[in-house]
């Protein structure tokens, strides 16, 4: 359970930065989708932004996990298809239900218990996609 605990905390202090800087709020996503604001793309940019260069950092310092071992981000796959079409549905369905998977628990702990609907559709999408998944194109 204490290995575990790391992992609940980084959750929890996820979550509480999305809610605080209105990541999850319903508002800021339809003023994203309809170009009124630059709020989101602001978070989202600067995560990207991030991302880049926490992976560039640790393949350059070949740092290791927690369990010793050395981390190994392989390089993805340059086909365009497959990010055209996932992008197009997972951004067809952010648009649809107001919120992306991350901020979705995040709203289930706020207490808005109509996303269970969301979360429901969003398991049932993932297993979908997992019994297909050999027939589609990669």
């Amino acid at each position: 359970m204490m290995r575990m605990s790391r992992y609940i905390l980084v959750g929890i202090i996820f979550g509480v930065t999305m809610y605080k800087t209105e990541a999850v709020s319903w508002f800021r996503i339809f003023e994203m989708f309809h170009f009124q604001a630059f709020h989101m793309y602001g978070i989202i940019g600067s995560a990207v932004a991030l991302g880049i260069l926490v992976v560039q950092w640790i393949k350059k310092q070949h740092l290791k996990s927690v369990e010793g071992q050395e981390i190994v981000i392989p390089d993805k796959d340059t086909s365009w298809k497959r990010y055209i079409f996932g992008g197009f549905i997972f951004g067809l369905g952010w648009a649809l239900a107001g919120v992306c998977p991350g901020p979705m628990f995040v709203l289930l702990g706020a207490g808005y218990t109509v996303f269970v609907v969301f979360l429901l559709a969003a398991i049932t999408g993932t297993f979908v996609y997992g019994k297909l998944r050999s027939k589609l194109p990669h």
